[in-house]
């Protein structure tokens, strides 16, 4: 096992074993625990390709003096390795994950782990990366058609191109990196469109109408900001600014950690109308002391499987309101600013989106003759809205 060493320098220095030999590289940087944890990674690297046999000394520590007393000995137990066998799926996916992490978020750290761990080791992971084929490939994607969910309903196709994408990624690493063919890709399975199914200002009024209390300053703010569920569950008070009537996205709440947005163009103002500041100045009364604007009495997010199952459903029932995902509630926005009147490209502002191209192709239908571009229109629609309510 290797370790860190101080020098009298004060700078750290690798110390682990290779062929018997104990080594030792100087490196340059100074003790300090985030060097330290860079280095710590670097030594589970060399260990892990010394495990399988594909460790080349220079090119980790080329000036280094080792260098020529491996090389003769280095390139006899590659081509040793390599007529005996290349890693294993399973061996190569773990040293693929270590590699690929520091480039993700966590959250999609997370699902990659789980979709390797659970999903493709169990299927590949004795198999060396060399000799899986195609039909493997074919068959692995037969193997999660034929999976059922808790519901007895078959998996999408979505999901089972992603398993695709994953494992052919990694097989095509494995290729450059131990100069093999991979399997060539699979066509993916087409992915039947899904179909926005909006709300009616009405069906807005009924559910709002029936839902909790206690949740319906929530979904006021849903229903007319075109937020994600993770951008309004991870919402913060400071990122609500009353003065200049906006909400700063900033955020996203995702497995249970606060991240940054989907992308760059998630970062964004969105105009407060009138309910949703009245919503939010509510909401201040109940959680303002705390850190999330739509917290549980812990202060933490709520839990959008749990809101989802014991509040948006029941209240769906409640109302006589077909059956629909929460996030239609910013399908809901986006269709009402349009049918408002509201300039298309202030829309695209609204939700985060770069360009009017996805607002066109996604709303098409519910593009009127757009005019204004200051979310007033909006405005005036609720308020019409409240007096024919009145009449």
């Amino acid at each position: 096992m290797g370790s860190l060493r101080k020098r009298d320098s004060g700078a750290l220095q690798l110390d682990f074993r290779y062929m018997g030999v104990r080594c030792r590289e100087q490196t340059a940087l100074p003790d300090t625990q985030a060097n330290r944890k860079t280095l710590e990674k670097l030594l589970q690297k060399i260990e892990a390709e010394i495990l399988l046999g594909t460790f080349v000394y220079s090119s980790y520590f080329p000036n280094s003096k080792m260098v020529a007393r491996f090389e003769k000995q280095q390139q006899r137990l590659l081509a040793g390795n390599r007529a005996e066998r290349l890693p294993t799926f399973e061996e190569f996916a773990v040293i693929w994950l270590d590699e690929m992490q520091v480039s993700w978020r966590d959250s999609y750290r997370k699902t990659m782990a789980i979709l390797v761990g659970n999903r493709l080791i169990p299927h590949f992971g004795k198999m060396e990366v060399d000799h899986i084929t195609k039909a493997d490939l074919i068959q692995f994607r037969a193997t999660l058609g034929k999976v059922r969910r808790e519901n007895g309903e078959q998996i999408s196709a979505g999901y089972i191109n992603r398993h695709l994408k994953v494992v052919q990624m990694i097989l095509s690493e494995a290729a450059d990196r131990y100069q093999f063919t991979a399997p060539k890709r699979l066509k993916p399975l087409k992915v039947q469109k899904s179909d926005v199914d909006p709300f009616t200002l009405d069906e807005v009024n009924a559910f709002l109408q029936h839902v909790p209390q206690k949740f319906a300053d929530y979904f006021i703010v849903r229903f007319f900001t075109g937020m994600r569920t993770g951008e309004i569950d991870g919402l913060k008070w400071r990122f609500v600014d009353f003065d200049r009537g906006m909400i700063l996205v900033r955020e996203t709440w995702v497995i249970g950690q606060v991240g940054y947005t989907k992308n760059d163009g998630s970062q964004r103002e969105i105009r407060m109308s009138q309910p949703v500041r009245d919503a939010l100045k509510r909401q201040f009364k109940h959680t303002g002391d705390g850190e999330f604007v739509f917290a549980t009495r812990n202060g933490t997010p709520f839990n959008h499987r749990n809101i989802t199952q014991r509040v948006w459903y029941p209240t769906l029932k409640a109302c006589g309101l077909r059956e629909r995902v929460p996030y239609q509630t910013r399908h809901t926005a986006a269709t009402l600013w349009l049918g408002a009147g509201e300039n298309p490209e202030w829309i695209a502002r609204q939700m985060g989106h770069t360009t009017t191209e996805m607002l066109f192709r996604v709303y098409s239908r519910y593009v009127p003759n757009l005019t204004r571009q200051d979310g007033s229109a909006f405005d005036q629609l609720l308020k019409a809205h409240r007096k024919g309510d009145k009449a």
